[in-house]
């Protein structure tokens, strides 16, 4: 892909980031950084431009498909906007417009998107049944028992030094994730995210539904669809998108060791959850943010730490794995 090819499909990324209508100023805000932090990273000075443009319309779908000649590149600008949409969850009747106006102008037709179509509803349906459920698949963590209320017992050291495990295994897996070369294996990190954070709060002694757990996540600054859209910049920039896991897991040092971001982010908000519940849940947005962005810092160093981790879990994760774990299976 060259320069050009590259911001067109960043460009459509942005647009169906963009499609719902319901991305707040901070989502925005967030969503400029990403194309800014990119454009430093890779050497594309244009990026903040196109989001202004993106932002303010001043670009469309046509303009950026015209630039995607190759049959493969269309393909996987439908694949990133597919998962884009789908960070909230099911499609609203505004984004499947708008990705059914994508396909059409892509010229793409079901025999080149069905293979895909099929994988994103089979991980949708995954993440569907696993409500309030914690993984208990070997290798996943476990919640544990709460301890008791009189104090810093050995249950409380212990259950502290269990959540650092398991909030350990789950941001070396998201990690993971981020460097397979399937565009769709990225929408199994945030559902993984949710599933650290219920399984933290189970621990705590707070049972939590999946709108209570968003809110956590949002509040705690990290945006649902500036995570997909940084991460599908990251790949694609990276040129990860698009090879086959075998011929890419072997140069995936500059990806992993740049701005941390699938490890570093679930590491982070998964210490910042296990604060928050142990604290009463007391913390303001404001005091959630802050501590959050305070363990960014170290978590970006622990994720060059756990590379050799990181690569041998990607080596070995599959399509059935990936929604056994979201499933909780």
């Amino acid at each position: 892909m060259n320069l050009q090819q590259q911001q067109s499909v960043l460009t459509i990324a942005m647009l169906a980031a963009f499609a719902d209508g319901a991305k707040d100023d901070t989502e925005r805000e967030e969503i400029r950084r990403i194309a800014q932090s990119l454009a430093a990273e890779g050497n594309m000075p244009d990026l903040p431009r196109l989001y202004q443009d993106v932002l303010l319309r001043r670009t469309s779908l046509e303009s950026a498909a015209a630039a995607l000649q190759d049959p493969t590149h269309r393909q996987l600008a439908y694949e990133m906007a597919v998962c884009v949409c789908d960070v909230d969850g099911r499609q609203t009747p505004t984004e499947r417009e708008f990705l059914a106006h994508l396909k059409q102008t892509l010229q793409l037709g079901s025999a080149a998107t069905d293979a895909f179509d099929q994988e994103e509803q089979a991980l949708l349906n995954a993440l569907d049944s696993a409500t309030a459920t914690t993984a208990t698949k070997p290798g996943l963590p476990v919640p544990v028992p709460a301890a008791a209320p009189s104090g810093p017992s050995a249950a409380a050291v212990q259950r502290d030094a269990e959540l650092d495990k398991s909030i350990l295994n789950y941001a070396l897996l998201n990690g993971a994730l981020e460097l397979l070369p399937q565009s769709w294996a990225s929408m199994a990190i945030i559902p993984l995210q949710i599933k650290m954070v219920h399984a933290i709060g189970l621990a705590h002694g707070v049972e939590l539904d999946r709108g209570h757990i968003k809110e956590f996540i949002a509040a705690a600054g990290v945006g649902m669809a500036s995570q997909y859209v940084e991460q599908f910049g990251r790949k694609l920039l990276g040129g990860l998108l698009g090879k086959v896991a075998g011929k890419t897991l072997g140069n995936i040092g500059q990806a992993a060791t740049g701005m941390a971001f699938s490890f570093a982010t679930t590491y982070a908000l998964g210490q910042v959850a296990k604060r928050y519940y142990a604290g009463g849940r007391v913390m303001s947005t404001a005091m959630l943010r802050e501590s959050f962005q305070d363990m960014l810092g170290p978590a970006k160093q622990l994720q060059t730490e756990y590379l050799p981790q990181i690569r041998q879990k990607a080596a070995t994760l599959d399509a059935g794995q990936i929604m056994s774990m979201v499933r909780g299976a």
